[in-house]
């Protein structure tokens, strides 16, 4: 992959970084982990140090990290944890990739008026706020000026780690304070290189998928973005027969089957498929918003995208003539079943 691709990819994630949410008086929400800092807009002092400047990288060939596991406690590990689901860069990683983030993150304890990370310094360590008040200073005019500030929450640094360029702000602990950190390698190795894998391992479940032949490129990457990542053991329930339709699924890897109770005196349970790697399933309940017509259970350890329903009527908006198909062959197959349990 040539450098600009993967510089491609890091102004995604920056993006990411940059549209996250703000209060309704203009302030950034500082009940999620967020990096304020790096949501402002650059000053003229910030610009004669040469802007942002991605370095050459290679993400899909980049080597992962030795794993690292830094002593924590539960307690410790558990908001840890909380704090990475919160943080919209750690998003597209799964529950797995998330705890690898977890254990490689070491502690540092800061005093009093001791500076985190420093304004024009190059950046090391990504981190999470444990506990502790914080002030964050940008240049404004050639002067350092305190524009907000962390109590007890919130995650900064990201913003050096993914681009070669100096730290943005200086900030200051005002109080003792516990803050996590991870390196600059390890934050590439399971952030950056995990992050762009499992994009592209989106993009191509989706090119496999004939429903959405429809869509156009950008519509199948915006719904790329939009899925996430949800692991079952063998034997668990996706959803039941019944259930209220919320979410439409694409199988990573696993494989399901789909069982169907039908009407009778005893009712009988009957197998109607089972799917396997790359096939979706559950997009009929979205189209229609009846209850599930069948269940599904996963017959191994299966990895499964979902796509929530907004988002769902969002993208594949085009898709619903194809969609309607389904739903007649759907109907179709149950009518066969019931005559064949008839005669």
């Amino acid at each position: 992959m040539c450098a600009t691709n993967s510089n491609s990819y890091l102004n995604v994630i920056l993006i990411s970084v940059l549209t996250r949410p703000q209060s309704s008086d203009g302030e950034l929400d500082l009940s999620m982990p967020t990096s304020p800092i790096e949501q402002l807009p650059p000053h003229r002092s910030m610009a004669r140090r040469g802007g942002v400047a991605a370095e050459s990288w290679d993400p899909e060939n980049i080597p992962e990290a030795e794993k690292v596991a830094h002593p924590k406690t539960e307690e410790q590990k558990k908001s840890l944890l909380e704090s990475v689901r919160q943080i919209l860069l750690f998003r597209c990683l799964d529950e797995d990739d998330r705890l690898d983030v977890v254990d490689a993150m070491f502690e540092r304890r800061v005093q009093p008026d001791e500076d985190v990370i420093t304004y024009g310094e190059p950046g090391d360590n990504f981190y999470i706020i444990e506990s502790g008040t914080y002030d964050v200073y940008v240049k404004i005019k050639d002067q350092l000026t305190k524009v907000t500030q962390y109590i007890d929450k919130g995650s900064f640094g990201e913003l050096a780690l993914m681009y070669n360029t100096p730290r943005a702000a200086t900030i200051r602990a005002v109080t003792e304070g516990v803050l996590w950190a991870m390196t600059r390698e390890t934050f590439r190795s399971i952030v950056l290189s995990k992050a762009f894998k499992k994009r592209k391992l989106y993009e191509r479940l989706l090119d496999s998928v004939d429903l959405l032949q429809a869509l156009s490129s950008y519509e199948r990457i915006s719904l790329a973005d939009a899925l996430y990542t949800k692991v079952l053991e063998k034997g668990d329930p996706v959803f039941l027969q019944g259930d209220v339709g919320s979410e439409m699924y694409f199988i990573e890897s696993g494989s399901v089957v789909v069982r169907m109770e039908t009407d009778g005196d005893p009712p009988e349970t009957v197998e109607l498929c089972s799917l396997g790697q790359y096939k979706y399933f559950g997009e009929l309940a979205l189209l229609t918003k009846k209850p599930r017509a069948a269940s599904v259970y996963t017959l191994e350890r299966t990895r499964l995208a979902v796509l929530e329903v907004d988002s769902f009527e969002r993208i594949v908006g085009p898709c619903q003539t194809i969609l309607e198909h389904k739903v007649k062959e759907y109907a179709d197959r149950r009518e066969q079943l019931t005559l064949h349990r008839i005669l």
